[in-house]
C-alpha cells in the first residue's frame, strides 16, 4: 500500500490520496484516509446524524439503486392507508442468481410511528452491503450467496405525522386511523394542543403549595418526588393541552390507539384483551402488504423487525401459552445467534418477550416464526447505558442520567425551557420539558455506531441462513448396466432449511434433490450409512423429498441409476436456495 502526500499552499492540511487493496484490486481514493470497517468514499452520501422524511427517505433508495444498479432493487409493495407507497429494496447480487434461488432474509422499521429511528439502521444496512461489495470479502460473500429484502418503514403515513405534526416522545404508535379511544363518540381527527405554538408538546407544571414534586437543586429542569411528611413546589398536570369536552381528560381525542404490532394473525385477540388491536388481523393495508410480499417470498428464512426504545434483543414468543409450541432446535438456534448480539451490542440484552418483557398478542416475530417458520429477532433500539455506558438501578437513576446527558454532551439542545403559560382550564402554568426527538430517539453523534452494531448482528442473522452444497458424489458400478449413485447434501450453517415448527406443521414444501443422467430405477434416504439402513422413496424417486437438512449437518441419499453417465444434481429448497451441479 502506498501513500502519496500531495503538497498544496496549505502547510496544515494535505490531500491524501490512498490506494486501498481489496481482493486483488487497487482503487485510488483521493482526499480520505480509510476507516476501518466504514466504506471510504461511498457513490452514496449519507449523514447518519439524522432522520429523514419518506420523501428523504425515497431520494436515498433511488439514490442506491441509481449508484449499484446490479445490486439494489426498489418496488412498492403497496399503499398505507392514507395511499403513501411501502417501499422495499431487494439488495444482492443481482447477476449471479435470481434472487428467489437464494437465502433471503426479510428487514422492517418503524411499524410504530414514534420509532423513527428504525428506518435508518435498516437502510443503513443496504447502504452498507451496497456499498462494500467488491470491497470486503466477507460482505461480498454474503451478497453472493443471499438476498435481503429491505422495507425501512412500513408505517409511512405514523412517520409524516410524527414528524410533521407536533406530538410527544411517546405518540401516535399507528399512523393516522381515526379512532374513539375514550368513547365519546368523537373520533379522532386532531393531534395534540400546542398550546404555545412552540412545535413541540412537552409537559405542564403548575406551582403548588402542597405538590408532590419539588426542583432538583442540581438541575432545575428537573422535578423530583417529594419524601412522605415534605412539603413540594410543584404539581404535575400531564402532557400539554385542553379538555375539549369537559370531560376531565386532556387530548383525549388525539390519534386514537392503534397498535400496527398487534394485529398480525398469530394468537390474535380483540382490543379487550390487547389494547390496540383492530378489527381484525390484516385489516389495514400497511401489515396486509408485509404479509402478502412475505407469502410471495418462500426463502425467506430469517428476519429482523426494529423498535425502540430499552436496549434488547427479543424473540418470541410473545405469550406464555405459545413457549411449548417453541421447538428445542428453535431454542437453540435463537439462543446461539441472540447470545451473540449480547455482544456485539454493549447495553443490550437477549430476552424472551412474554417472560422478560410483558405478553403481545397477535404481534409480528410470532407470525413470522410461528406461521411461516422464520427465526425473527425484535431489537429494541437505544437504551439509557449509552449516555454514560452505565447500568442504573432505579429509574430516578435512569433519569437524572438522561438530564445530565443533555446538559453536558447536548448542551440542553434536547430540552424546552420552562415558561409561564395562562392556560384556559388551569389558570397560570408553566409549560416545559424534553423535546419528542429525546429519549426514545438516539442524538446525532450516537447514531452511527448502533445503527452499525445492529446492523452486524442481522448480518449474522442472515450468514447463518441455510448454505447449502454438494459435500460427496459418488459413482459405484454395480454391474450389468447399474450403478449405485450416492450424494451428501450439506448445511454449513446454524438454520435448518426448516425450522422445529415447521417439520412439525408442515409449513413448507420438502426439499427436492434431483438426479438426472440415467433412468432411476430406485431412490433412498439413506439413515445411517454406515449400517446400510435407507428408507426407499417409491413415488417419482429422481426427485427425492427432504423434510429438512438440518443446520451444521448433511443429509445422503442414494440412487440405483441404469444406464447412467453426464450426472446433473439439482438442490431445490425453499429457504436453502436452489442451485445445479454437474459430475
Amino acid at each position: 500500500m502506498q501513500i502519496t502526500l500531495k503538497k498544496g499552499i496549505t502547510t496544515i492540511l494535505s490531500a491524501i490520496l490512498i490506494a486501498i487493496t481489496c481482493n486483488g484490486q487497487e482503487e485510488v481514493t483521493e482526499h480520505f484516509f480509510k476507516a476501518s470497517g466504514t466504506p471510504v468514499n461511498p457513490e452514496v452520501q449519507v449523514a447518519w446524524n439524522r432522520y429523514y422524511t419518506n420523501e428523504g427517505l425515497l431520494g436515498i433508495y433511488r439514490e442506491l439503486e441509481r449508484a449499484h444498479p446490479s445490486l439494489v432493487k426498489l418496488e412498492s409493495i403497496g399503499k398505507s392507508f392514507e395511499g403513501r407507497d411501502i417501499w422495499v429494496l431487494t439488495v444482492t447480487n443481482h447477476k449471479n442468481r435470481y434472487h428467489g434461488d437464494k437465502p433471503g432474509f426479510w428487514i422492517d422499521g418503524n411499524i410504530h410511528a414514534n420509532e423513527i429511528q428504525c428506518s435508518e439502521i435498516a437502510l443503513y444496512t443496504a447502504w452498507y452491503l451496497a456499498e462494500n461489495y467488491g470491497q470486503n470479502r466477507f460482505i461480498t460473500g454474503l451478497m453472493d450467496d443471499k438476498v435481503f429484502y429491505i422495507a425501512p418503514t412500513i408505517n409511512p403515513d405514523g412517520r409524516h405525522n410524527y414528524m410533521h405534526e407536533p406530538n410527544t416522545v411517546n405518540s401516535p404508535r399507528s399512523g393516522t386511523i381515526p379512532l374513539d379511544d375514550d368513547g365519546d363518540g368523537e373520533a379522532a381527527e386532531d393531534g395534540f394542543d400546542d398550546l404555545n405554538n412552540d412545535g413541540h408538546i412537552t409537559q405542564m407544571r403548575r406551582r403548588c403549595e402542597f405538590g408532590e414534586y419539588r426542583e432538583d437543586p442540581d438541575d432545575p429542569r428537573r422535578l423530583v418526588r417529594v419524601r412522605p411528611g415534605e412539603r413540594g413546589e410543584f404539581e404535575l398536570l400531564g402532557w400539554e393541552g385542553i379538555d375539549r369536552d369537559g370531560d376531565g381528560r386532556i387530548n383525549e381525542d388525539r390519534i386514537g390507539y392503534y397498535d400496527p404490532n398487534r394485529d398480525w394473525g398469530w394468537n390474535w385477540q380483540p382490543d379487550y384483551v390487547q389494547r390496540g388491536a383492530y378489527h381484525y388481523p390484516f385489516a389495514l393495508p400497511e401489515n396486509k402488504a408485509v404479509r402478502d410480499f412475505i407469502l410471495s417470498r418462500p426463502n425467506i428464512a430469517g428476519a429482523q423487525s426494529y423498535h425502540n426504545t430499552g436496549g434488547m434483543i427479543l424473540r418470541g414468543p410473545g405469550a406464555a401459552e405459545d413457549e411449548r409450541l417453541m421447538r428445542p432446535v428453535d431454542r437453540r438456534v435463537y439462543d446461539a445467534i441472540g447470545e451473540l448480539g449480547d455482544r456485539l451490542l454493549p447495553g443490550y440484552r437477549y430476552l424472551v418477550l412474554y417472560r422478560d418483557l410483558y405478553t403481545v398478542y397477535g404481534g409480528q416475530i410470532d407470525w413470522f416464526h410461528f406461521n411461516r417458520g422464520i427465526y425473527t429477532f425484535t431489537n429494541e433500539l437505544m437504551t439509557s447505558y449509552l449516555y454514560f455506558y452505565e447500568q442504573y438501578e432505579t429509574r430516578d437513576d435512569s433519569q437524572r442520567a438522561q438530564f445530565d446527558f443533555d446538559r453536558y454532551l447536548l448542551f440542553e439542545d434536547a430540552f424546552v425551557p420552562w415558561e409561564k403559560y395562562d392556560h384556559p382550564q388551569f389558570g397560570e402554568i408553566e409549560i416545559g420539558g424534553f423535546k419528542k426527538n429525546f429519549g426514545r430517539i438516539h442524538p446525532g453523534f450516537m447514531f452511527e455506531q448502533d445503527a452499525h452494531r445492529n446492523m452486524a448482528f442481522t448480518l449474522h442473522h442472515a450468514y447463518h441462513t441455510p448454505q447449502l452444497d454438494i459435500h460427496e458424489f459418488t459413482v459405484n458400478d454395480l454391474g450389468a448396466g447399474l450403478s449405485e449413485v450416492i450424494t451428501v447434501i450439506s448445511n454449513s450453517r446454524l438454520i435448518p432449511t426448516h425450522s422445529g415448527i415447521d417439520v412439525e406443521n408442515n409449513i413448507e414444501r420438502p426439499d427436492y434433490i434431483t438426479l438426472e443422467g440415467g433412468e432411476v430405477l430406485a431412490g433412498m434416504k439413506v439413515h445411517n450409512r454406515d449400517l446400510n439402513i435407507a428408507e426407499e422413496q417409491k413415488v417419482n424417486p429422481a426427485r427425492m423429498e427432504i423434510a429438512n437438512i438440518p443446520g451444521m449437518g448433511l443429509v445422503t441419499v442414494k440412487w440405483i441409476v441404469e444406464g447412467g453417465r453426464d450426472y446433473r444434481v439439482t438442490v431445490d429448497s425453499a429457504k436453502g436456495g436452489r442451485f445445479t451441479r454437474e459430475f
